[in-house]
């Protein structure tokens, strides 16, 4: 799949940001990109961080989600991955040559400025906050994706109307899953992806 119109998206996996993940892929695909995740490949002989490095690699954009910070209830540690995540990004588009520089990041948050109480290294990166809610989330997604120099003269969806779409595929989505045999409550992620882009071939975005 092409470099250029690759989203790298480093986000929680679990049950509670699962309405933010979906939205978010949804986004990225009705904008016109294709989104990659650590999710889309489950090779045992893969050592993962190498998997991230691939990952980063073969994508010129990366959607950031560093909001989980708190403390988890059993161990009391908070999770480091998406941080480190960012990390390897920001150093491919520094440290890797011509191709890489040319990548382009967006840093979200839960809050704003919240970022500069245990991560302000990142300040120049302008974190943008979604407040856990779905709708904001697309909207930032839809403006970041919109304000990349590639695509200025490309026609975007605007941001009402991929909510709107993005509304009706979760309406749909579980008639579309019985359809396909595939289970509604553990749907994995390239089920997931396929049913966006069968979706959307039938129901044609404003950019097509």
């Amino acid at each position: 799949m092409a470099y250029k119109n690759s989203v790298f998206l480093n986000v929680p996996f679990d049950k509670r940001y699962k309405p933010l993940f979906q939205a978010a892929v949804f986004a990225i695909y009705d904008c016109g990109f294709v989104c990659r995740c650590a999710l889309e490949d489950d090779d045992g002989s893969e050592v993962r961080i190498e998997k991230i490095f691939r990952l980063i690699s073969e994508s010129r954009y990366g959607i950031h989600d560093i909001s989980r910070v708190t403390l988890d209830s059993k161990h009391r540690l908070p999770r480091f991955n998406m941080p480190l995540e960012l990390g390897l990004f920001l150093g491919a588009k520094y440290f890797g040559g011509p191709r890489h520089k040319l990548k382009r990041a967006m840093v979200l948050d839960k809050i704003d400025y919240r970022y500069q109480i245990f991560c302000s290294d990142i300040a120049g990166q302008d974190p943008r906050s979604h407040n856990n809610e779905v709708t904001l989330l697309i909207r930032k997604i839809r403006n970041w994706l919109r304000s990349s120099p590639d695509y200025r003269n490309r026609v975007f969806p605007t941001t009402e109307s991929i909510i709107k779409r993005y509304v009706t595929f979760q309406v749909e989505l579980p008639a579309l899953c019985k359809v396909q045999s595939l289970d509604l409550r553990d749907l994995e992620f390239n089920d997931y992806s396929n049913l966006i882009v069968g979706w959307l071939r039938v129901n044609k975005s404003a950019r097509s």
